[in-house]
């Protein structure tokens, strides 16, 4: 491969992989990660059935049902962080009330670990601020003040001792601030 070598075009992979980048950076995309994988966890502990050999372990607690509420609500409010980044703040602070609500109700809140990653997420939502849209650079070879442009608007003709207030209740014609009648 030689300098006179054009590059070859980007690839189907490489264009979508660069659409989902872009994609990701205007909304809160790590923030709906953290809610949904919490979510899950909170979700999954009280009806996993776990296996060690031949013992099979059941988590079935009285906080199924809102351990089922309570993770569902994770999830969607993580979904609206991806698609509905507008309302990233209340959505952020539900996440965070849901994940405090579930230390008591469900498991310790998915034992602790998914309580800390709703927590982060919804706390990462509302800090969460979207960025500046790039603004266009000036040509490499531009000089400010070249081009016979000016570089600032002249200021408008003022007379000296004339008061520049027209509504009248300057101080400095005697009004006082008040608008005199007759």
């Amino acid at each position: 491969m030689s300098a006179e070598t054009p590059a070859a075009d980007p690839g189907q992979f490489t264009r979508r992989r660069q659409q989902f980048r872009a994609w990701r950076g205007t909304r809160p995309f790590w923030a709906g990660v953290l809610v949904i994988f919490g979510g899950f966890l909170i979700l999954y502990f009280p009806y996993a059935h776990l296996q060690l050999g031949h013992l099979s372990m059941t988590m079935g607690t009285p906080g199924g049902s809102s351990s089922l509420i309570i993770g569902v609500l994770l999830i969607v409010l993580g979904i609206t962080l991806w698609v509905q980044q507008h309302i990233r703040v209340f959505a952020g602070i539900a996440a965070i009330l849901l994940a405090l609500v579930s230390i008591p109700l469900s498991n310790i809140g998915g034992f602790i670990v998914g309580f800390l990653s709703a927590l982060i997420g919804g706390a990462m939502a509302v800090a969460w601020a979207p960025g500046a849209p790039p603004q266009p650079q000036p040509p490499a070879g531009a000089v400010p003040g070249a081009g016979g442009a000016p570089e600032a608007a002249p200021l408008p003709d003022q007379r000296m001792g004339e008061p520049t207030d027209l509504s009248g209740t300057s101080p400095a014609n005697g009004a006082n601030g008040r608008h005199s009648a007759g």
